[in-house]
């Protein structure tokens, strides 16, 4: 099978990938000059009756949770869709901030429905793309031929003010096909205006060919655009490696930062100022300028020596000299590497994950383990209730009743019924006091529009109708 992409956008219950569902999914296929082929996928995926969906979210979405359940798939059959017809052979799957938010989803879900979580996106010529770094980077360093939105006097790369700039279809935002097409227009516009700088980060998706240019080796500096940057110069800076990190990762310092503010703090130190919680961060707080780089999250990187054209180095207000000194001054110091490296090497403690479902990351799945999941994923109701797959994984196990509750219900042995409502109502009890602030406040307000309106009478209902036992009010 030939080269293909598959733009998809989703639409959620809330922000938490391991703990909020998927409730809409859509994308379209192309080829690599992106024509689209066949027919757009706009499908809704049920939500079942353990989820409170975020009143907040469903205000800007628009999809109710009785829309879901009344037109939706199941998980277990929308995992079979995404695997059988969208995640395909030597598919790019790309979206916009999806390396950190929708893909988070999609593996999370494959998870539930007792598919590999991770294959999807590397085995078989498959493969991910994030299109919002490489809009960041073209910004940054390839603005020509782009009209690029400033709204209320700051620089914004919204899928919808992006598209409304360059006269790009954009019917309606926060909907998932709808964003799915805009995002395919912004992907033409830079390969139309920019086709160089397009062609070259698509092709460092590839984990390899970012390695060839990141390493500790012998690190150089190097152009890398990110989210964690400053807006001045739009998220992009230029790095350098300074140590390890774990599962092969590299840390890099932000050469914008001169370093012998930060070479001489103590290890004391800089754990006191990363243990700063993030809700404590204010305007007076300055950070360590360390970032884990992520071979695998689609980094947007580039050498120096795009910065030689086009006034770059100007554009991000640096110059080689002063990349050349900062370098120099942290390699004069490999105390301080060694010392942040052994820090941001440790691991948080976390409070341990209430549930199954959310120990994705916990550990690997064993081939043994893998067969006995096929067997899960392939049985049918009859064979559901017959099945003792014996999982390795106690994860795995945990998880039997719900996947069967969620997708399989007639199959559910009285026992596991039991397991699963007591799964649920924990669930739901967990859910509920953020649920029925966020309504309160909702309600409060004076300017909801009729169709808002109706989505909080349906908020309603839903909350009454998976919380029987338990007053709105």
């Amino acid at each position: 099978m030939s080269q293909t992409l598959f733009f998809y956008d989703l639409e959620t219950s809330g922000l938490n990938g391991r703990d909020d569902r998927i409730m809409q999914f859509a994308g379209q296929r192309t080829d690599m000059d992106l024509n689209p082929i066949g027919e757009p996928y706009n499908l809704l995926v049920a939500v079942n009756d353990d989820t409170l969906p975020n009143p907040y979210a469903l205000m800007i979405t628009g999809v109710t949770p009785q829309k879901t359940v009344d037109e939706g798939y199941t998980e277990a059959q929308f995992a079979r869709i995404f695997m059988d017809e969208i995640a395909t052979p030597d598919t790019t799957i790309v979206g916009y901030n999806n390396v950190r938010f929708d893909d988070e989803f999609i593996r999370a879900l494959l998870w539930r429905t007792y598919f590999d979580p991770y294959e999807w996106s590397y085995s078989e010529g498959r493969s991910r793309w994030d299109l919002l770094d490489a809009v960041r980077m073209t910004r940054a360093l390839r603005p020509e031929g782009i009209e690029w939105p400033i709204v209320d006097g700051r620089a914004s790369n919204r899928l919808e003010e992006l598209s409304k700039a360059n006269g790009i279809e954009h019917l309606s935002a926060h909907d998932a096909l709808s964003d799915v097409e805009a995002l395919i227009g912004v992907a033409k516009l830079i390969k139309e205006k920019q086709p160089e700088l397009y062609d070259y980060l698509y092709k460092m998706r590839d984990k390899n060919a970012v390695k060839q240019l990141v390493h500790l080796e012998d690190p150089k500096p190097f152009v890398y655009t990110s989210g964690r940057y400053t807006a001045e110069f739009d998220k992009t800076t230029v790095v350098v490696p300074i140590a390890a990190a774990e599962y092969g990762n590299v840390y890099v310092y932000d050469l914008r930062i001169d370093p012998s503010d930060w070479v001489g703090k103590t290890a004391e130190e800089l754990e006191a100022i990363q243990a700063v919680p993030y809700k404590e961060r204010d305007e007076s707080y300055i950070a360590i300028p360390v970032k884990k780089l992520q071979f695998n999250r689609v980094p947007a990187v580039a050498p120096l020596g795009v910065l030689e054209q086009k006034d770059g180095w100007s554009t991000l207000g640096l110059d080689a000299a002063t990349i050349r000194e900062r370098q120099s001054l942290l390699r004069s110091h490999p105390e301080f590497t060694e010392r942040i490296g052994a820090l941001l090497s440790k691991r948080p403690e976390y409070p341990p994950l209430p549930d199954a479902e959310n120990k994705l990351y916990d550990g690997f799945i064993d081939n043994r383990d893998k067969l006995r999941m096929e067997a899960v994923r392939n049985a049918t109701d009859e064979e559901l209730k017959r099945l003792d797959p014996k999982f390795q994984d106690q994860r795995l196990t945990q998880m039997l009743p719900r996947y069967k509750a969620y997708n399989f219900p007639r199959s559910l042995q009285d026992d596991e019924r039991v397991a699963y409502e007591a799964y649920r109502s924990a669930r739901l009890a967990r859910q509920a006091p953020g649920f029925m602030k966020d309504m309160q406040q909702i309600a409060s307000k004076q300017d909801l529009t009729d169709h808002q309106q109706f989505i909080l009478e349906e908020l309603k209902l839903w909350y009454e109708a998976v919380l029987p036992s338990v007053d709105y009010d």
